[in-house]
């Protein structure tokens, strides 16, 4: 059924209005065959995660007051686990255009989506979630060696769904470690460990790189010296961090939790991760508390004990830490948020380095097996595989070659990648191979040719994969690399001139929202309160209006506009003239249209046109309310359009609507125009 609180909703509407009603289930993109990432990962949200936040105590609740407890576009318009079931489909439509695009826009909702659903709101995390971006945008390009770590991490995200979803030695792993039961027949439980899997996986990955921001001075200063050809190490100039109890130390609330939690006393998040790594790492690699929580200790304070460089994990798990005290609160902190923390300072250089030290023959220690720490075990797989598709912001790794896409199949619980390079590089490719059989021919003397990150692949010693095998153990999911080259399809990203920032989204979001509370004093009513409606809405409404917001760039390319913060010399746009507006508005219907098919709507105007029930009349006092509610629940709207319709169906369907309803379509984008300045400072400038 995998949505069940919709098709339970469907019956109950079906029992009062007969057929042709909704909600509808939503349709699967993808087929049984498909074992592709995609498919898998989508597959995993669509039907493993069933039940997805469901609270049977709000649902009895909801029985006997005969309240709904579900926000829908007002509170208390639908069941609460009918919302919850709307929230999964959101997070499972946002990660398949993330999927299908790669752009960073389409990665904010994922983040977006993940923190209503599992943080309680947005608006907390924000600052947390745009400076990873802001920093990478911004100061990169002054390092040497420098790619994305914001889309990286979504996709770190979906290939860890996929192979939960298709590897069965993992799911069993992950199961018999959090105490479900291993047997995927047993559907209750197959489903509640997925579920478990998705937020504390979700937490894992799309925060494991938090830290970059501590990282990237130490990189800048270190790279003046690269760039005149010094390598780091003894005589560097380098940056170490002071005063790190700023962000290890624990509050007296949560030591008293922490030593309720495990039977002992934390004085840091320090000590508490050394614990925790120990806990789990320490019988089978050989190490003590003491030793790991010296290795802990020296991260921040002396980078040149690890080769001279500072590591982003350490600050990722720290501050990532406090940002689950303050939205969820110390007490509801348990042992899976602290082994998602620990996974996160483990990934990049800990385990590799400091436990299993991977890369020395002499004291090399097996790589990490599952069933020891499924999470730090799924991260670090999924962190090296992820190699494609992420923007170079560094001045060599501009220049380097790296794969642009990837295809998987996880059939038979086995990774098969195809990485995909651009074949306009073939001439770089081709001098590669000639250089390497040079080598081979000469007997491998000298240093072997490299063209990273395709030498890595392409090279008999199978580096890429052999490094991956000496982290993680692949046995239960052996692994094969082959790399390829094809023509790059550069459209598919949709890149516009408008400085399409994604910091600037929950803004226009924001903006576009206030449009219809306020009609036209937008800008006399404090930020703090539109924020405030905003989040007030279901995540359902909140992602239209970011999805709106998202498409402005697109409708600004079309007029031969764009938007910046930056002052340029172009003629500023103060409103639309109706022509411009004309234009976008039918592109605007074709977005929300769609919007409305992929999200389980249908067409009809039952909900105004049909006799009331006494009971629904009285649950919201009066009958504009109550039609308003009725539409809610039965999904239907009388704008919208059912099937796949081409664009040209849509573009009539627009022309038919009436004048109001077109207005709707753009006289919200007027309005914004006011308030992006008050937000954001931004302006709109067209190119003749």
């Amino acid at each position: 059924m995998a949505y069940t609180a919709l098709k339970q909703m469907q019956q109950k509407n079906e029992s009062m209005f007969g057929q042709g009603v909704g909600p509808v289930q939503p349709e699967r993109h993808y087929d049984t065959v498909d074992h592709g990432m995609k498919a898998m990962a989508l597959r995993f949200l669509h039907v493993r995660c069933e039940d997805l936040g469901f609270d049977p105590e709000i649902k009895a609740e909801e029985k006997k007051s005969g309240v709904w407890k579900g926000t829908s576009l007002l509170p208390e318009q639908i069941p609460y686990n009918m919302q919850m079931d709307i929230n999964r489909l959101c997070l499972e439509r946002e990660l398949e255009k993330f999927i299908d695009s790669g752009v960073a826009e389409d990665a904010y909702t994922i983040y977006y989506c993940y923190l209503e659903m599992f943080f309680g709101h947005y608006g907390k995390s924000k600052k947390m979630v745009e400076l990873l971006s802001e920093f990478e945008s911004n100061g990169s390009s002054l390092l040497m060696k420098h790619r994305d770590h914001y889309s990286h991490s979504v996709y770190v995200f979906a290939l860890g769904l996929a192979i939960y979803e298709s590897n069965k030695a993992f799911r069993t792993a992950f199961k018999e470690f959090y105490g479900f039961d291993p047997q995927d027949s047993n559907k209750k439980e197959d489903h509640a460990a997925a579920c478990c899997f998705l937020e504390y996986w979700g937490l894992t990955s799309l925060f494991h790189d938090i830290g970059y921001p501590f990282e990237l001075p130490f990189e800048q200063v270190l790279s003046y010296f690269e760039v005149a050809g010094k390598k780091r190490g003894k005589g560097s100039l380098f940056l170490a961090y002071r005063n790190v109890s700023t962000i290890t130390k624990l509050g007296n609330a949560a030591k008293a939790h922490f030593e309720k939690l495990y039977g002992r006393t934390f004085r840091t998040t320090e000590e508490l991760f050394a614990y925790g790594i120990t806990e789990k790492l320490g019988v089978p690699y050989d190490f003590s508390e003491d030793y790991m929580l010296g290795k802990i200790h020296d991260k921040p304070v002396r980078p040149n004990s690890f080769g001279y460089f500072m590591d982003h994990a350490y600050f990722s798990s720290a501050r990532l830490y406090h940002e689950i005290e303050n939205s969820l609160g110390t007490e509801k902190i348990n042992e899976k948020h602290v082994d998602a923390l620990t996974a996160i300072l483990l990934h990049n250089s800990m385990f590799k380095f400091a436990i299993s030290f991977y890369k020395d023959e002499d004291k090399h220690k097996e790589p990490l097996q599952m069933h020891v720490h499924p999470l730090a075990y799924m991260l670090m797989l999924c962190d090296e595989l992820q190699c494609w598709d992420r923007t170079a912001y560094g001045r060599n790794s501009r220049t380097e070659l790296h794969p642009m896409a990837a295809e998987f199949d996880f059939r038979n619980n086995a990774i098969h990648a195809i990485y995909y390079y651009d074949e306009e590089e073939q001439e770089k490719i081709d001098a590669f191979k000639k250089e390497y059989r040079r080598w081979e021919d000469n007997d491998e003397k000298g240093d072997m040719p490299r063209l990273k990150a395709y030498s890595d692949m392409a090279e008999k010693e199978q580096r890429f994969a052999s490094d991956i095998e000496k982290i993680v153990d692949t046995t239960d999911i052996p692994l094969t690399v082959v790399p390829n080259t094809k023509e790059a399809d550069r459209k598919s990203k949709h890149t516009y001139l408008s400085d399409s920032n994604f910091l600037h989204l929950y803004d226009f979001a924001v903006a576009l929202n206030a449009r219809y509370s306020h009609q036209g004093k937008e800008e006399e009513v404090p930020t703090a309160d539109l924020e405030k409606e905003f989040e007030a809405l279901s995540l359902e409404y909140q992602i239209s209006n970011i999805n709106q917001a998202k498409s402005f760039a697109r409708y600004l390319d079309v007029l031969k506009c764009f938007y910046t913060d930056r002052p340029v010399d172009y003629d500023m746009v103060k409103a639309f003239t109706k022509r411009q507006m004309r234009t976008f508005a039918p592109m605007e219907h074709e977005r929300w249209i769609r919007e409305h098919i992929s999200m389980g709507w249908i067409s009809g105007d039952l909900y105004e046109t049909t006799s009331l029930p006494d009971n629904i009349l009285q649950r919201y006092g009066d009958e504009k309310a109550a039609r308003k509610a009725l539409r809610e629940q039965l999904r239907v709207h009388k704008l919208a359009m059912d099937g796949c319709p081409s664009e040209k169906e849509v573009f009539a369907h627009y022309k038919a609507l009436p004048e109001a309803e077109k207005e709707k379509d753009f006289k919200p984008f007027n309005s914004m125009l006011k308030l992006i300045k008050k937000f954001d400072g931004l302006r709109i400038y067209k190119l003749d």
